[in-house]
């Protein structure tokens, strides 16, 4: 219409009638506001000169975009279908108050790509931000932010500028109403609403859209019209690029200060801008980074602590009185030891292991067991000091009152369609979509069927690397014996190091491939149990991924801690897996250091893996996919453009990057008494996370739906669980995987020398097998000058009238194992309970805060309607008086 360089705005000013209550979440009341429409005809272009390749504008330069739909001309079958779907769809989001603007494929980069460009005008945010229930500034707060902490200037150097830490000043907030406008802050209409509440608010109309009737059901949604490929994308515009900021008219450029000062690994010992964080991407975005930050703050307490307990191990290692028996050749040297697999596998001299049983000692010594204690209590002052991070959070950002008003109220898209049945809310006395339980048990057993065979498949793979473990223990064994090359490295790398170290590896490829499988099956099962609400579908999808992977992770680990050389029989009578494979052995000095190998390999290469896959894999994509697109460079590679060729975030990033950390969380919890350093490697990795998370976020994906949140949800529940196992594995370990209980029990009991009391353990802890009791198919073939040969266990000699069975040491060591576990079980229980109900849940601060924002909430809203009331009675009064005058005029 008109000419092509100039842009005809066409308004129309008409009150619309009552809609349905899936547009506006079952309110039975009218949205008036004014209905925009632009015609524009697909020959109309506009100068590319005009208009800045960083516009987040309308062509006019006055309508912010608030949200980009973007789709290609489809020449398939269902070409006609999706275009009659997108026509439809765009009618009704112009009916619902949205204004559109649609650019040309012609203007597009690739010369393929359509791009919608979608503006929320005041009318429709006031609306929405209601229905939302938003709340917004009602008048500056008076409640000083920080206090003065003593020595607060020591922390300069990590501290960021006041602007960016604080970005906007403190408020005192109510839940926003369209009626009482005059009572909100409102300097200027198109920045009174953050960008990140105006994007979540278009996306809640999108998702609640029709674009039809097909096979006698409504269809609504965004969601499903992506699933169709109808549209290609839907996403909010970033404010800016990251690299450099932005030049009026555009608002300040957000994206570009937290790329200055949040997401540099240069800044990797500074504060994170979490104020920033959470009004550009939201407060569910938010609450992650400030989980993760809080959790590296504590885990640098149990980093120091743990490092510490390694020195200790480190100095004394040369000095422990076993390694030096074991190293001895006039002890250690004349030992001579049963074979270790049968028939290939020859005696040997227990000197062989004298670096085994060194580095052994580094994670076996009498610092394992204060480190454990340390631990159980760290776990607990971490998860209760959390409580209080997150209420003081709560009332930062404005969410006391978020669980009530919001999350069980926002029912899933998906749902609604699904649902032919519908019943009275027995809360909002309102009709509801509603699906009877006999149509979700299928897809419940279906789900639980999965996840238990994919378990079981875990445990079978797990068994499959013991088996390769057992295979090839004989192999390396025999290879080493016979292969005059391998003297010297024999010393530091025996058969049963090599086989821990390629097992290790082997079921740490195994995880990674079975969890690739497991993630996309989890996925659309969830989906298929049809969740009511967005915190349904992330419980029950939650469930089944951190069930797996407890099972993925942990199994190998619980195997060499718990199982490992429990149950091997003793010469003569072996104990053997499906009657082949004879039974694993420990080391001389115990599974602890094959248990340290397994948790050092399993967690230093999920965290390697795990970030190098977060930072190259959108790195490259974005490459890739800049790369197809520059077809017609001439033209203006738009904002829209530019965020387009981004990678997705997706609805279940932020999930996976939970499920990441509270992995992590099971490796420094559940068996950090074997491994001192896992706190160390944790904070390490989580200081590169939190940069890396921050970068890809800013610059590689598009800027993702803001969303509230208050928690983090289901997590701590699952953290509390494993903070509460911990403890009992810790026990386990300390008890029978190191070798500490053992060596105490001799110390105090068994132990004939006054000025060494250690001095003879070794030799105490082996004892004697006769040769000549071999069974045929099992003892080496080469005859021998010697008679017996010695194993690690309690039992009595070939002399004894009890031969082979366990002497009374063993049961002592068994009792004192067991009155340990107990003991330490008590005695951390006891002081985690005392620390919990020590601590409370809420600082006195904040409750004192909340009651006085409470109260000036509520006095600032008595006065506005008592001042609203008054002039409404002096306007009724002035009309009454005018009216009297005139009717005694006329007397």
């Amino acid at each position: 219409m008109g000419d092509p360089d100039v842009l005809e705005m066409v308004q129309e000013k008409e009150r619309r009638s009552s809609r349905e209550a899936d547009y506006i979440f079952h309110m039975n009341e009218s949205l008036s506001s004014r209905e925009t429409s632009f015609l524009i005809s697909e020959e109309s272009a506009f100068k590319k000169d005009e208009q800045s390749k960083d516009s987040i504008f309308f062509r006019d330069g006055v309508r912010q975009i608030d949200f980009v739909l973007s789709y290609v001309d489809d020449i398939k079958k269902e070409a006609e279908l999706k275009a009659e779907r997108r026509q439809v769809f765009e009618q009704n989001l112009r009916k619902t108050g949205l204004e559109l603007e649609i650019e040309d494929k012609r203007n597009s980069e690739d010369g393929r790509t359509y791009f919608v460009k979608i503006h929320a005008p005041w009318d429709v945010l006031v609306t929405y931000a209601e229905v939302l229930g938003i709340k917004m500034p009602i008048k500056e707060s008076d409640i000083p932010r920080d206090a003065n902490i003593p020595l607060s200037y020591l922390a300069g150097p990590v501290k960021l500028p006041r602007n960016v830490k604080h970005p906007r000043p403190e408020y005192f907030t109510a839940q926003f109403t369209r009626h009482r406008q005059e009572l909100f802050l409102i300097e200027d209409e198109s920045s009174f609403f953050p960008s990140s509440a105006r994007n979540r608010i278009v996306y809640y109309i999108l998702s609640r859209c029709p674009f039809g009737i097909e096979e006698g059901k409504k269809r609504f949604g965004i969601e499903r019209l992506l699933t169709s490929h109808t549209y290609s994308s839907a996403y909010p515009l970033h404010d800016g690029q990251y690299w450099k900021p932005s030049e009026p008219p555009n608002p300040v450029n957000e994206r570009y200060t937290l790329r200055q000062n949040w997401a540099r690994f240069s800044y990797f010992y500074k504060e994170q801008p979490l104020d920033l964080v959470r009004n550009y991407f939201g407060e569910k975005i938010g609450i992650y980074f400030v989980f993760l930050g809080y959790y590296t703050e504590m885990l640098t307490f149990a980093a120091v602590v743990g490092l510490a307990c390694f020195i200790y191990g480190l100095l004394s290692m040369n000095n422990t009185s076993s390694s030096t028996e074991i190293c001895d050749p006039q002890i250690g040297g004349q030992i001579i030891m049963c074979p270790l697999c049968d028939l290939v596998c020859d005696y040997w001299r227990l000197n062989t292991t004298c670096l085994a049983s060194k580095v052994s000692h580094l994670f076996d010594n009498e610092s394992t067991v204060f480190f454990a204690i340390f631990m159980g209590i760290w776990v607990t002052l971490f998860l209760e000091f959390w409580k209080q991070r997150q209420a003081r959070l709560e009332y930062e950002w404005d969410l006391v009152d978020f669980e009530e008003e919001q999350q069980q109220l926002q029912l899933r898209p998906e749902f609604e369609a699904m649902c032919k049945h519908r019943k009275m809310n027995a809360v909002t006395k309102e009709m509801e979509p509603y699906m009877p339980l006999c149509s979700r048990i299928p897809w419940y057993f279906l789900s639980g069927a999965t996840v238990t065979l994919w378990m079981a498949l875990v445990i079978a793979c797990m068994v499959a690397v013991i088996v390769y473990r057992l295979s090839v223990f004989a192999t390396f064994a025999s290879f080493m014996e016979s292969e005059a090359s391998l003297k010297h490295v024999k010393s530091f790398l025996t058969p049963q190091i090599t086989t821990s170290l390629s097992g290790s590896c082997l079921n740490f490829m195994v995880i990674l491939i079975l969890n690739f499988f497991y993630e996309k099956i989890s996925a659309w099962i969830t989906k298929m149990e049809i969740p009511r609400t967005y915190q349904e579908y992330e419980s029950s999808l939650t469930l089944k991924m951190f069930l797996f992977q407890f099972v993925n992770f942990y199994s190998s680990c619980f195997y060499v801690a718990f199982f490992k050389g429990k149950f091997v029989g003793y010469p003569g009578k072996y104990t053997y897996l499906f009657n082949v494979w004879r039974s694993e052995e420990c080391d001389p000095g115990g599974c602890l250091i094959e248990l340290t190998t397994q948790l050092t390999i399993i967690m230093t290469g999920k965290q390697i893996f795990g970030n190098v896959k977060e930072a190259i894999y959108p790195l490259v994509l974005n490459w890739w996919r800049r790369r197809k697109a520059r077809t017609n460079s001439e033209k203006l590679y738009s904002r829209w453009e530019q965020d387009h060729d981004l990678e997705t975030f997706g609805s279940l990033g932020l999930f996976y990057e939970y499920l990441e950390t509270v992995i992590q969380f099971g490796f420094v919890t559940l068996f950090v008494a074997s491994f001192p350093l896992a706190p160390l490697l944790a904070l390490l990795n989580n200081i590169i996370e939190i940069r890396v998370d921050a970068w890809k976020l800013t610059t590689q994906y598009r800027r993702p739906v803001a969303a509230k949140a208050h928690s983090i949800g289901v997590w701590q529940d699952i953290l509390y669980g494993m903070a509460v196992l911990s403890v009992a594995t810790n026990a386990f370990i300390v008890a029978f995987t190191s070798d500490i209980i053992p060596r105490l029990v001799y110390y105090y009991a068994y132990s004939t020398d006054d000025t060494e009391p250690m001095k003879g353990y070794v030799n105490n802890s082996l004892s004697t097998f006769l040769i000549a009791d071999f069974p045929n198919h099992t003892v080496p073939s080469e005859k021998r000058d010697f008679t017996t040969c010695r194993y690690r266990d309690y039992r009595y000699p070939p002399d004894h009238d009890q031969k082979y069975f366990h002497n009374m040491q063993y049961w002592h060591v068994l009792a004192a194992k067991m009155t340990f576990i107990i003991v330490m079980e008590h005695v951390v229980f006891l002081v985690k309970f005392l620390l919990a109900w020590m601590i409370p849940d809420v600082p006195k601060d904040v409750l004192e805060r909340i009651k006085r924002e409470k109260l000036m909430t509520i006095k600032i809203l008595h006065d506005f309607e008592l001042n609203k009331l008054k002039e409404n009675l002096r306007t009724n009064y002035g009309e009454f008086s005018k009216q009297v005058m005139i009717e005694e005029n006329k007397v």
